[in-house]
């Protein structure tokens, strides 16, 4: 009978906050089957120390000042065979975010607000083979990756507002410093035609004047196009 405990599980840490590295390695070694044997503070450091003592786990800040998380993953990704497991660790992700880490190769996703236990469960998920996101395991990559995909496109749609792509052509006008009589001529429209179209942008993005909707334009990153 073989009563040789099972090796535990052997960890990285990487985070530019020294405070935040403390106590989640305390957290993690307070555990019998984890083992954190090293600490990074930026990606650079952490590419390095993945390669060299070659851990079960990455634990990855996506948000590092210097070398950030994604850029840390392309290169794990794109170096030699690593079979490091990379959770990422975020504050919060944008779904473009996600999908791109999944794609580059990282197995988990843990938002750093999430209960201890949470984090503890996505270790032992993603050793399983498995991948967990957000606060939850998935089995289904491919499947999880074409809705987030679906999704964001969705949300690029909406971020159109409802305008329509005339509207969007008048909006880009607006925004090139274009008057009312030089869009016309430009579109080969009336005037009361443009009026009628400003009026009814000013309505569906609640703005009234023409400054309010440049500036709307830029701070919602509406897709412009070029007006020559």
């Amino acid at each position: 009978m073989d009563n040789r405990r099972p090796q535990p599980i052997r960890i990285v840490i990487a985070d530019d906050h020294p405070i935040f590295r403390d106590g989640l390695r305390r957290l993690l070694e307070s555990e019998a089957d984890l083992k954190v044997i090293g600490e990074a503070s930026d990606g650079a450091e952490a590419v390095k120390l993945a390669r060299q003592l070659k851990p079960d786990i990455l634990l990855l800040d996506l948000a590092m000042p210097r070398h950030p998380g994604l850029e840390a993953l392309r290169e794990l990704s794109s170096g030699s065979a690593n079979s490091v497991r990379v959770i990422l660790l975020t504050a919060a992700a944008e779904k473009n975010q996600i999908v791109e880490a999944l794609q580059l190769g990282a197995r988990g996703i843990v938002l750093k607000d999430s209960a201890t236990q949470l984090l503890l469960k996505s270790i032992h998920t993603v050793m399983a083979g498995e991948y967990w996101v957000g606060r939850e395991s998935v089995s289904n990559l491919v499947q999880y990756l074409r809705t987030l995909v679906q999704s964001s496109g969705e949300e690029a749609r909406q971020k159109k507002f409802g305008l329509t792509p005339r509207e969007l052509e008048i909006v880009s006008a607006v925004v090139a410093g274009y008057s009312n009589k030089e869009i016309a001529e430009y579109f080969k429209i009336s005037e009361d035609t443009v009026k009628h179209h400003l009026s009814n942008i000013f309505d569906k993005l609640g703005v009234s004047t023409r400054l309010e909707l440049a500036l709307f334009a830029v701070n919602q990153s509406l897709p412009l196009k070029t007006i020559a």
